[in-house]
């Protein structure tokens, strides 16, 4: 079935159907990862959002349960250049059209992918629409123009847990992967080989703003039990839990429009340590005193250069984020302690009085390179060292 992809500024490109059928809007970004498409389409930090892969060929692999980073996908429509339709792979449970379709998002292949990059990259990310129902193309352009913008968007709401719930209590998700070696002691079992995980060392508080359930396993693997939060949990409540820190998490929208988180994550600064990823880091620029600005086209992707101020290093990391903070804005207790290499963008902070870090991309990775996984030991230094 023919599909239409139709961008605000007038410009469209025509399909391919596949997934569920119907007309979905939201603003268009493009991701560079070369693999990684499922963690992409359950990152909730793509709600509001569809999302384009650079890369040609996708769904070759296929969907397995374990790789998702929430419980469904979170993009509102997904756009390939080509769906593979038979996935290879021994992990695989059910092909990407068959996922997509069975959580009604619809998807669009056939696209020059690289044509759409590389306007996205000229014009910025822009208001979207992905339709199989819509016959003409004036239409569609007029239902991207007609559809709410990002700015002042609070997606938050909409993907954060409304509970308290511990992380993985019978320690039973969080082992990491490894291949069979009996000197390092990773052990075979029926569903793959494991690393042991690190005995519990810190208690922490985990705010919930989209978090990825990879962020929760390193944290487990480093020794942390996690508790997680609802995103307008009260400061004095995650006081009253008593932990050894705070951590503030990734998650969709404009920073911008969490006034009300801000205001709780201002009260814990020092009083707590805290460490922060992606949206966790705007929002601490914002409680620090700071602003944030959007984007032109947003950083998505494993490739993306950083330099520590500090050491001089340069780790590759993956991101994804449409936001960034206003190095202006930030008071002079606070320090940019990493730099994005292509644009100059904040991707680090540090406080200067108190137990207090961030940083903007994905230590964690899922997808991406593992550069910068230190971070989480970095946290329980952290912690020890404010004790």
């Amino acid at each position: 079935m023919k599909a239409i992809l139709a961008l605000e500024d007038g410009r469209y490109f025509e399909g391919e159907a596949f997934g569920s059928q119907g007309t979905r809007t939201g603003e268009i970004c493009f991701n560079t990862s070369m693999t990684g498409y499922q963690e992409v389409l359950t990152d909730p930090s793509y709600r509001g959002q569809i999302v384009a892969m650079t890369y040609p060929l996708i769904g070759n692999y296929g969907i397995n349960e374990h790789d998702n980073e929430s419980e469904a996908p979170h993009v509102r429509g997904f756009v390939i250049e080509e769906l593979c339709a038979a996935p290879s792979n021994w992990r695989s449970t059910e092909s990407l059209q068959d996922y997509l379709k069975r959580y009604d998002i619809p998807g669009i292949q056939g696209i020059d992918t690289r044509a759409l990059t590389k306007h996205l990259r000229t014009r910025g990310a822009m208001r979207s629409v992905i339709t199989s129902e819509v016959a003409t193309v004036e239409e569609a352009v007029r239902l991207a123009q007609e559809s709410a913008p990002m700015e002042g968007s609070d997606f938050v709401k909409e993907v954060s847990t409304p509970k308290i719930y511990p992380w993985d209590p019978s320690s039973e998700y969080s082992k990491e992967w490894g291949i069979p070696n009996p000197s390092q002691n990773i052990q075979s079992g029926p569903t793959g080989a494991f690393a042991p995980l690190k005995p519990v060392k810190h208690r922490v508080v985990a705010y919930d703003f989209g978090i990825k359930r990879n962020i929760l396993r390193n944290l487990r693997q480093e020794g942390f039990e996690v508790q997680v939060v609802p995103a307008d949990t009260k400061a004095a409540d995650v006081l009253a839990l008593k932990p050894d820190g705070v951590f503030l998490s990734n998650g969709p929208g404009d920073p911008g429009a969490l006034d009300y988180i801000h205001a709780e994550i201002r009260q814990l600064i020092g009083k707590q340590p805290i460490f922060a990823i992606c949206l966790g880091h705007q929002i601490l620029g914002h409680a620090f005193g700071g602003k944030t600005f959007k984007l032109k086209f947003g950083h998505r992707g494993g490739n993306q250069p950083v330099k520590d101020l500090r050491s001089g290093k340069v780790a590759i990391t993956s991101q994804n984020h449409g936001f960034a903070v206003d190095s202006d804005s930030l008071p002079s207790n606070v320090e940019v302690t990493h730099l994005n290499l292509n644009d100059g963008t904040v991707e680090g902070l540090r406080h200067k009085d108190h137990a207090v870090f961030s940083v903007q991309y994905h230590p964690e990775a899922a997808p991406g390179p593992h550069d910068a996984s230190y971070f989480f030991s970095e946290f329980a230094n952290l912690i020890e060292a404010s004790r």
